[in-house]
């Protein structure tokens, strides 16, 4: 493709071609994250497009912001995997491809021919990854694995909530993400293998799996401690204070993750005497007798406004924010330098997006593409796909 090879990326994937046959939001943020690093990613839509540039609202300009969020860096080509020229198409895109991402329902690429043990027969050293709900087990495979259904059935929403009220979802579909940062990895892994021996391999990834890793103290507790854990609002079951307590203004976020920085919290607030009170001194201490605590913590805080107490206690040390909104969370993000929001594209075609969040010293993340259209790139990659000649 020759407007692809003026414009790939010079990150540390740099080269690579990604056949993205993967739709909503687990496969795309995989795929988007290797874009910015520098892969060369050939979006496969059906006739009626990625399903998420229907979520609306909100849109830009007409455009679901949902799916402009995880499609930057990447090249659109609309294939009709039941027509059959269309779908001869394909098989060639993964025949070249040196990494194959999909999250169709465990087997349902098979009667294409575009199921891993058909790809790699033709194309060993193919890194495939399949994202599922459930898994490709025979109780699972069948299981439709929508982020919200996961996060019931994990065990996430009996921990998320107030503790006398329902159980609630979290704010954004968290593992979805988990799900495509544990693709990227597995991709990565898999390309260091490939490396070192010419082989690609099967990588299986399922939303329910990576809530199982991704609940980490959560899931501990009940298969190593036999504790079933339970909601407890904003609160912490093994750290106290690990929550938001009132100011003069409003509530500030305070996490004292060690007996030090406790005693530099009640130092600050005037209280120094808690730190050797026997039942606060150690963490176990604290978290035992909270309800002691909590109250003596409060009437301090309360002489003084939030970011008085912010300013003051991450100037000594004490780990603590602010709960922002989602405007404000990008405006701290620019405050403390992160620079979170990078343009993607020129002109009209111009869209914000957020920063790729690694930072390399030697070989930086890029932002080509801004997220296509459907089938932007069609006729090129139609073209590139029918010439007889393998090159990229």
């Amino acid at each position: 493709m020759t407007e692809a090879q003026a414009e790939r990326g010079q990150g540390p994937l740099a080269g690579l071609l990604v056949a993205d046959f993967s739709r909503i939001l687990a496969g795309p943020y995989a795929t988007m994250l290797l874009a910015d690093m520098g892969a060369e990613v050939v979006k496969v839509e059906g006739p009626g497009g990625d399903d998420t540039r229907t979520w609306q609202p909100p849109v830009r300009e007409g455009v679901s912001t949902y799916y402009l969020g995880v499609n930057r860096n990447k090249r659109s080509v609309g294939l009709d995997l039941k027509d059959p020229g269309d779908l001869a198409l394909a098989r060639e895109l993964a025949r070249r491809a040196d990494i194959f991402v999909e999250n169709f329902k465990p087997g349902g690429l098979k009667r294409f021919g575009l199921d891993y043990d058909t790809v790699a027969a033709a194309n060993p050293a193919v890194v495939y990854a399949s994202i599922s709900g459930f898994g490709s087990g025979p109780k699972g495979a069948g299981l439709p694995g929508y982020d919200l259904i996961v996060q019931a059935t994990s065990g996430l929403m009996s921990v998320t909530g107030d503790a006398e009220g329902e159980p609630y979802r979290a704010g954004v579909a968290v593992f979805d993400v988990i799900s495509g940062l544990h693709a990227t990895i597995g991709v990565l892994a898999a390309l260091n293998h490939r490396h070192a021996t010419g082989a690609g391999q099967h990588v299986e990834i399922s939303l329910l799996a990576s809530a199982m890793s991704g609940l980490v103290n959560q899931t501990s507790a009940y298969v190593a401690g036999g504790v079933v854990p339970f909601r407890m609002g904003n609160s912490h079951p093994s750290l106290f204070p690990y929550e938001p307590l009132p100011c003069a203004d409003g509530e500030l976020i305070i996490t004292a993750g060690n007996d030090l920085q406790f005693r530099k919290l009640v130092q600050i607030l005037g209280v120094p005497e808690l730190a050797d009170d026997p039942r606060f001194s150690r963490n176990e201490d604290r978290t035992a007798n909270r309800e002691e605590l909590r109250p003596l913590l409060v009437e301090r805080l309360a002489t003084r406004p939030k970011m008085e107490w912010f300013r003051e206690l991450t100037g000594n040390g004490v780990p603590c924010g602010p709960i922002n909104t989602i405007d404000q969370g990008v405006a701290f993000a620019e405050e403390v330098g992160l620079d979170p929001v990078v343009i993607v594209g020129e002109g009209d075609e111009a869209i914000p997006s957020v920063r790729h969040p690694i930072t390399f010293s030697a070989t930086p993340a890029s932002y080509r593409l801004p997220p296509p259209r459907l089938d932007q790139q069609g006729d090129e990659i139609r073209r590139w796909l029918s010439e007889e000649e393998n090159g990229r």
